[in-house]
């Protein structure tokens, strides 16, 4: 099968269409035929390995001394199961799945394998696959983050970087759970951020909201660029910041998607695709990724992707 393998550690260029063995399934798992990919920010660190030179030898001795152990990145996926490892029963030959591989990554190929109990679910039944590919990763870590500062319907809320892959899925979450939500992005984005339910958008170039004298029940920094001491003033004295700064990869509950699933499909959430790159791309993908002005998700097209 055809996969993008990262080589080494470094600039775009380090990956490379190669032919690898196509997986088979072990005792557990869903071998699962990809569509559909993306440029998630965990595969931009692990290839260019961006990790602080605390965590260097240890990110290192984990992740691979002189080159990735997991040389097939991507770690969010939406294609289709083409066979099933031994006592599986919850998914079938032909079910559409979305799912979040993790650590394991292996999305950037035509094939890879998933374990049952691992992090995938039925593919949104009102969604293409790049739009279920779209979601599973900011989807969840907007979850999880809302999640660790107690959000609560009626609160005041700002997602600070809210046109991006885990703002934009936070600003429609936030807006689900009840609360009264402040968008913060570019001047180009603030229609986009409107348009996902944000009650009020500001503009970061133009405007500190730290200096407005609103206050918030919740600051959730979706991109890890804002300083805590600076955004504590703009809390009220009980409230609650988050950052996705430091964090790496959030715990995930399969249950996670699958209410990301439902709400896809009940039309409360949806995906914010950028642009789209075919699997020979990826380079060029990544190298976009990297300027930080995509919005929402850089789809990656293996198969079928914009089919439902």
């Amino acid at each position: 099968m055809k996969a993008m393998v990262c080589t080494n550690y470094g600039l775009p260029d380090v990956l490379q269409l190669a032919e690898v063995p196509k997986p088979a399934p072990k005792d557990g798992e869903v071998l699962v035929k990809i569509h559909a990919a993306t440029v998630a920010s965990g595969d931009l660190r692990v290839r260019s390995f961006t990790s602080p030179w605390l965590f260097w030898i240890p990110m290192r001795l984990f992740l691979g001394l002189r080159r990735p152990r997991k040389a097939i990145l991507g770690v969010e996926l939406a294609g289709e199961i083409e066979q099933v490892g031994k006592g599986v029963t919850r998914f079938k030959q032909g079910d559409r799945v979305f799912a979040l591989t993790g650590m394991r990554f292996g999305a950037y190929a035509e094939y890879t394998c998933v374990p049952e109990g691992g992090v995938i679910a039925p593919k949104p039944a009102n969604a293409t696959y790049e739009e279920a590919a779209a979601v599973p990763m900011g989807g969840t870590n907007a979850l999880y983050f809302l999640r660790k500062g107690q959000i609560r319907s009626g609160q005041n809320v700002l997602i600070y970087g809210a046109s991006g892959a885990v703002g934009t899925m936070a600003v429609q979450l936030a807006k689900y759970f009840g609360a009264d939500v402040t968008g913060v992005c570019s001047t180009a984005n603030l229609e986009l951020v409107r348009s996902l339910g944000a009650d009020r958008t500001l503009d970061y170039t133009k405007e500190d909201f730290t200096k407005r004298g609103e206050r918030y029940d919740l600051i959730f920094d979706a991109v890890g660029k804002l300083k805590k001491n600076l955004s504590i003033q703009a809390l009220k004295p009980t409230g609650k910041y988050v950052t996705v700064e430091g964090q790496g990869m959030s715990q995930v509950k399969p249950d996670d998607l699958e209410l990301i699933r439902e709400l896809m499909e009940s039309g409360k959430i949806k995906a914010v695709i950028d642009r789209r790159y075919a699997l020979e791309q990826i380079p060029e993908a990544h190298r976009y990724a990297e300027t930080g002005r995509k919005k929402g998700a850089v789809i990656i097209q293996i198969g079928r992707a914009d089919e439902k």
